[in-house]
């Protein structure tokens, strides 16, 4: 793309003009968009490809946008502009993976990422390719491929990727540093400086460019430049007007008897005609004639196809001048006159399918002029073609890059067959009479009078845009739409709590449909009470809190009328609300919320332009109303019930620690917040006839019945210790009780029984992470106990003691797994880095130490275990 086209033969340089921006020219480089191209043409090319993009992460971080298209229309591909970044999608997938992923065929892709396969249920393969500049990954590169080619081998396909990876990195990094920064991002200095330039220079919140592919070899048009003296009858012409008459130029001697000897006999009359009209003024057009081709074979005279087109020019003295060219016609002319014989009828398609030709039979197969049909989709102009399946079949032969058929039936009953042949710079199609095929009926037929969903249209309020489109105007939802619907339904499926539905909404319906601002309302006791917002200025919904159900307000209205209301301008809404509070939005969209019948809120969309509401969208958006009402209802029922089930397991732990002279301690529980958010961890200090008893336990799941377990496990430990006997055989006693208890459940456990009066401990480990122990010159350890297996595995398995003795000053930590446990790393790497928080910590008491160790658990959102924690701070025993 980058070198220098070469001039046809006889033209002067300077008159060709340079390549626009979306050419991705080496001097026009300046847009992201143009920087990208390249690499991406290449990819597609190596893989033997029929498409390409490239995703760009937004501005704000949730979705990925499309940047370039090589090779594919954009209009096919709209719903998928833009795609949250959260999205069980292959490009997201490699986004947040950093990682390659090769989809070879439809299956493959079925089984990896299957609501995605239901939103494109077409066969085709693909590739796709994180890119990152300066180890920060900031967009996908994505390769589409026919699944029915000659398979690729996994290591030629890492190739490609690879070396369109490190191309595109490479280009990206150019273009960061001759791109000027943003002035709100000239902040900073090295490292941040350098990290604002990536993350402002890659962002990307536009619409697509789309980019060509190179064009499949063809016959290359061959083009000579002519002038023709009429009134001396001389001639000159370029070297390739002389090629196509099959002159050397030393031959041709400028006469227009020179240039008829050239023509065939049959043809002489055209030549002169030229001469007849361009004398009389008119312009000449598209003229055929034949001429010699000396390429001939075995003596056999062989003629060239040539056009003639010029206008005749004023030269001052010199008198009438036909100015002109000289075309070789074996290709377009000769096909169109072939295709206009055909019995069949034929038709052509551009990428977005709008009609670029038709020959004389498909006019009157289709029962349309061919003026009608130019420049337009045919199931936008035809009226029997309008059903979605239709266009769905144009959308398949694209994608797959395979030869689609179907029949369809005509006004008149008559069935019409046709195939789609599909390629990369568009589509051919055949149209033909056949009969009907095998149990055939009248193509489906959208059915009017009815409300997306079934249901029936209400009334909207006064000045409000139409709730629901009016009849005529409503539309089965196209592939886009049912994406999004796909999409948000298997978002949710996997949402457990009430937080968990409100953030996938939110990751899911901001990008996907370009809003800026979300808000869920919930109905508690008559009043709309706020579950979540998203993109709304500070303070702005404080006024809407609390608001009771009769209030006059477009949330309030959606719900009691459960009719979704859509206001395409502030105009609008506010004249059907006067006075009511806006901000910088420009249209929205209020949707009830509505489960089973039972009113459970509203969700509000807010874009920042002024937007037409599609019946696409508006079917989308309430059929998503629906899936969230559902998700919303069956949420809050299960935060009551883990509301429940968290009463019971705090009621299982200690309230309080004792008391005991000498020793500080403090415990710390923080429940797991996936599942039902309650387990099987604990914690207590227990009275001994030798001192005082430490105990940690762990029982595995997270279940009422886990917390159930650990209930029956601390009470016997704290029967057993209290009873006087000595760690071992607390142990190994518990053990033989949670074995011949058959609730199928195993717990580890840390006890250690301490003298105050001297420090001295003996401890007993049973599959439990080992104990951190600070000294009292800072130095931390994690202590080296013997262990045993697991409690509940062997009913009469035996536990070691160790002994050790605490230095006055020490601080001893007991722990469960949940606090160093960390995704993608083993225990070990957790346990070091809890302990080098332990020896570096600069807390004054236990307490808040304790609130330091587990202050980064305590942030996580997702956290898949309970924490548990007891810290003892031993100060030895007055009188000691």
């Amino acid at each position: 793309m980058e070198e220098a086209a070469a001039l046809p033969a006889g033209e002067r340089p300077g008159d060709r003009r340079l390549p626009g921006p979306a050419t991705g020219g080496a001097g026009d480089e300046g847009r992201i968009e143009d920087v990208l191209a390249q690499p991406l043409v290449a990819a597609v090319e190596a893989l033997g490809g029929y498409g390409g993009l490239v995703y760009l992460r937004s501005r704000d971080r949730r979705s990925l946008v499309l940047c370039v298209v090589a090779g594919m229309p954009r209009s096919l591909l709209r719903p998928w502009w833009r795609v949250p970044v959260g999205a069980a999608l292959p490009m997201a997938e490699a986004y947040r993976s950093g990682k390659r992923l090769w989809l070879p065929d439809e299956r493959a892709t079925m089984l990896r990422f299957p609501q995605f396969t239901a939103a494109l249920p077409y066969s085709f393969a693909s590739a796709h390719q994180p890119v990152s500049v300066g180890g920060e990954t900031v967009g996908v590169l994505v390769v589409l491929r026919s699944a029915t080619r000659e398979p690729l081998g996994k290591a030629a396909v890492v190739r490609v990727l690879h070396d369109a990876g490190r191309s595109t990195e490479e280009r990206l990094a150019g273009f960061v540093r001759r791109t000027p920064a943003p002035v709100a991002a000239d902040t900073g200095t090295g490292a941040s400086a350098a990290a604002d330039t990536v993350a402002h220079r890659t962002e990307y919140d536009g619409q697509p460019v789309g980019v060509r592919l190179p064009a499949p070899p063809a016959h290359p048009l061959r083009l000579g430049m002519v002038e023709w003296d009429l009134d001396s009858d001389r001639w000159w012409a370029d070297d390739e007007a002389l090629a196509l008459l099959g002159l050397a130029r030393e031959d041709f001697d400028g006469t227009t008897a020179g240039v008829e000897a050239r023509v065939a006999p049959d043809d002489a009359h055209e030549l002169r005609a030229c001469r007849s009209d361009a004398r009389a003024g008119m312009r000449i057009g598209s003229r055929h004639f034949r001429v010699l081709d000396e390429g001939a074979e075995g003596g056999r005279l062989r003629y060239r196809p040539v056009e003639l087109w010029g206008h005749v020019v004023r030269a001052g003295s010199a008198g009438r001048l036909l100015v002109g060219a000289l075309v070789e016609a074996t290709g377009g002319v000769t096909a169109a006159e072939a295709a206009e014989r055909l019995p069949d009828g034929l038709f052509s398609l551009d990428q977005d399918g709008r009609v670029t030709y038709a020959n004389r039979r498909c006019v009157e197969l289709l029962g349309r002029e061919r003026d009608e049909l130019l420049g337009h989709p045919p199931w936008q102009v035809i009226d029997w073609l309008h059903d979605p399946h239709y266009e769905d079949r144009y959308r398949a032969a694209m994608l797959s890059q395979e030869p689609v058929s179907y029949a369809v039936q005509d006004p008149e009953g008559a069935w019409l067959g046709f195939v789609l042949h599909p390629g990369v710079h568009g589509l051919t199609g055949r149209v033909f009479r056949t009969g009907p095929p095998a149990g055939a009926s009248a193509g489906p037929v959208p059915e009017a009078g009815t409300a997306p969903g079934g249901g029936t249209a209400g009334a909207a309020p006064p000045g409000a845009d139409s709730a629901v489109p009016p009849p005529e105007a409503v539309a089965p939802p196209r592939a886009g739409a049912l994406y999004h619907v796909v999409q948000m339904a298997s978002a949710l499926t996997e949402a457990v709590t009430v937080r968990d539905v409100c953030r996938a909404v939110s990751e899911q319906l901001l990008p996907a449909f370009g809003a800026r601002e979300l808000a869920l309302y919930a109905v508690h006791e008559g009043r709309m009470h706020l579950l979540w917002e998203s993109g709304y200025p500070k303070g702005f919904l404080d006024a809407f809190e609390g608001v009771p159900l009769e209030t006059e307000l477009p949330g309030v209205h959606a719900l009691t009328t459960r009719l979704p209301l859509f206001f395409e301008s502030p105009e609008a809404l506010s004249s059907a609300y006067p006075g009511i509070s806006l901000d910088r939005m420009r249209a929205w969209s209020f949707l009830p919320l509505v489960a089973s019948g039972r009113p459970v809120g509203s969700c509000i969309l807010g874009w920042e332009t002024s937007r037409r509401f599609t019946p696409d969208e508006r079917s989308a958006l309430i059929a998503l109303g629906g899936l969230v009402a559902q998700a919303l209802e069956r949420a809050r029922l299960y935060d009551a019930e883990s509301a429940v089930a968290r009463g019971l397991q705090e009621g299982l732990l200690p309230h309080r620690l004792p008391a005991i002279e000498g020793l500080v301690s403090t415990g710390r529980y923080l429940p797991g917040t996936q599942g039902m958010a309650i387990g099987g961890d604990w914690y207590d200090v227990i009275r001994t006839e030798r001192g005082v008893a430490l105990v940690i336990g762990d029982v595995e799941g997270h279940s009422v019945g886990a917390a159930a377990v650990m209930g029956q496990l601390r009470s016997a430990v704290h029967a057993f210790a209290a009873s006087g006997h000595p760690p071992q055989e607390v142990v190994t006693h518990t053990n033989r009780l949670l074995a011949d208890l058959e609730a199928d459940a195993f717990a580890t456990c840390c006890y250690i029984e301490l003298d105050p009066a001297t420090g001295r401990a003996f401890a007993v480990r049973a599959g439990h992470p080992p104990p951190l122990l600070r000294h009292p010159d800072g130095r931390t350890e994690a202590l080296d106990l013997v262990g045993g297996v697991m409690l509940g595995v062997e009913a009469n398995a035996l536990y070691p003691v160790t002994a050790f003795t605490l230095a006055p000053g020490s601080v001893l930590a007991l722990y469960t797994d949940g606090l160093v446990e960390q995704p993608g790393s083993d225990i070990g790497t957790g346990i070091e880095a809890v302990r080098r928080a332990f020896a570096h910590s600069g807390a004054d008491s236990v307490e808040e130490l304790a609130d330091q160790l587990v202050g980064p658990a305590r942030g996580v959102e997702d956290r898949p275990d309970d924490v548990a924690l007891l810290l003892t701070a031993y100060r030895r025993a007055p009188g000691a």
